[in-house]
């Protein structure tokens, strides 16, 4: 695919696409490949520092469709690193402005309920997890999905990423994320969009609330249930010297471990459902990344109107030949030579500020336009995912009820079995 199907280009070439119904009919890759990330691999980084090494994760691509040409191989693999998934990140936000570009998974452990770092296996599992949906949410969204730059990502070992750094487009996202932390102020602010943007914050201020109360009710839980083990140590030294006791004794102890142990399962599935809440986490964010950059282009319009004003105004000084500031104070006007030339030179200069500011204000309504039919089509995805996830995450809870419950029947079966 060229250059100038990229989504950088895309604000000219999709304007076809009037609402998320017409979106979802779109054509995207993973209709056509199955994209995995089938293993994690630690490497040196080629010191003799023990723990100088970094993780590459090898990504699979196989093409489902026979007669799909697109790519360059039916079947591909290709390690990456973490930092190698920022770039084409890095790169989407900056060639798709309007869209809410799926986030990568946490760099470093957040919300964690026990000592946890990026070393440990679970942490690099869940991260192998969350890159490849990263790969998969990337390669379903019809905007997305067909970016020359995001195919060679998957398939080409080395100058991949050549073409971005020659054409400047990550250092241009790193600047523009520098130039958006900065506050806008407007004059005139779209309350739809301050109302989209103060959404994201709201979501991502609850979603950190939630995985923040539950890693404390995770970690209170998981020591709960590992005390149970001293009952069924407790239960089983005192079986020993019971002789009609024993028996019902010893069984009520296997009991007490089982619930010990049922944590370790529960905890594992909680983790995976944690991970989904933190990546709409940080879908928010990048929900009002969308927002800044209609404000931004909102931004560039008031000034540009701001600077036609003013050079109307300069415009019309020099008609009267008192554009300096002698002339002011004194009242003496320019020759009519100075004038002519001073005056032609402004009228060509508002004929560009003109332009410019047209220019900016079509920018702003194709923007606009594009970006209501992204949010509309992230918050059904949004609204569906984190349904289930929630629901799964009760279901969870309850089944864990459930399974604890069980133990506690058997043990009083057990208990009232006794002679």
């Amino acid at each position: 695919m060229s250059a100038e199907n990229s989504p950088n280009n895309s604000l000219s070439n999709i304007n076809k696409i009037e609402t998320v119904e017409d979106l979802e009919k779109e054509d995207t890759l993973i209709k056509h490949v199955d994209i995995t990330i089938v293993e994690s691999e630690k490497r040196a980084n080629g010191t003799l520092h023990v723990r100088d090494h970094h993780t590459v994760y090898l990504i699979d691509l196989k093409v489902t469709d026979p007669d799909y040409k697109l790519v360059q191989t039916k079947i591909s693999t290709i390690w990456r690193r973490y930092t190698d998934f920022e770039n084409i990140h890095d790169y989407l936000l900056q060639a798709a402005p309007f869209v809410v570009i799926p986030p990568l998974p946490e760099k470093r452990v957040l919300y964690a309920w026990r000592k946890s770092d990026t070393t440990d296996p679970e942490f690099i599992e869940r991260r192998r997890a969350g890159l490849e949906n990263f790969l998969l949410r990337v390669a379903s969204h019809p905007r997305l999905c067909f970016d020359s730059h995001f195919i060679n990502f998957l398939q080409r070992e080395h100058n991949w990423k050549d073409w971005i750094m020659d054409n400047g487009y990550l250092l241009q996202a790193e600047n523009k994320l520098k130039s958006l932390s900065v506050s806008i102020r407007l004059k005139k602010p779209d309350p739809e969009i301050e109302s989209i943007k103060n959404y994201g914050r709201q979501l991502e201020a609850n979603l950190g609330n939630f995985l923040y109360t539950r890693s404390k009710i995770m970690e209170k839980n998981y020591a709960l249930c590992k005390l149970h083990a001293n009952y069924g140590k407790l239960f089983s030294e005192w079986s020993v010297i019971e002789k009609e006791m024993g028996d019902g004794l010893q069984k009520a102890g296997h009991y007490f471990d089982s619930i010990a142990d049922s944590i370790e399962s529960v905890a594992e599935d909680e983790e995976q459902l944690a991970d989904q809440l933190k990546e709409y986490m940080f879908y928010a964010a990048a929900l009002q990344h969308v927002c800044v950059n209609h404000e931004s282009i909102q931004r560039d319009l008031e000034y540009a109107n701001e600077v036609l004003n003013n050079r109307m105004a300069e415009r019309e000084r020099a008609a009267a030949g008192k554009s300096g500031l002698m002339s002011r104070l004194f009242g003496s006007t320019d020759p009519d030579i100075v004038r002519d030339t001073n005056t032609r030179a402004l009228d060509a200069r508002i004929i560009e500020d003109r332009q410019f500011m047209e220019r900016r204000a079509k920018d702003l309504v194709l923007y606009s336009k594009i970006a209501k039919v992204e949010i509309e089509y992230f918050q059904k995805q949004k609204d569906k995912d984190l349904h289930e996830s929630l629901v799964g995450f009760i279901n969870l809870q309850i089944k864990a009820a459930k399974k604890n419950l069980h133990a506690w029947t058997q043990i009083k079966e057990c208990l009232q079995n006794m002679p």
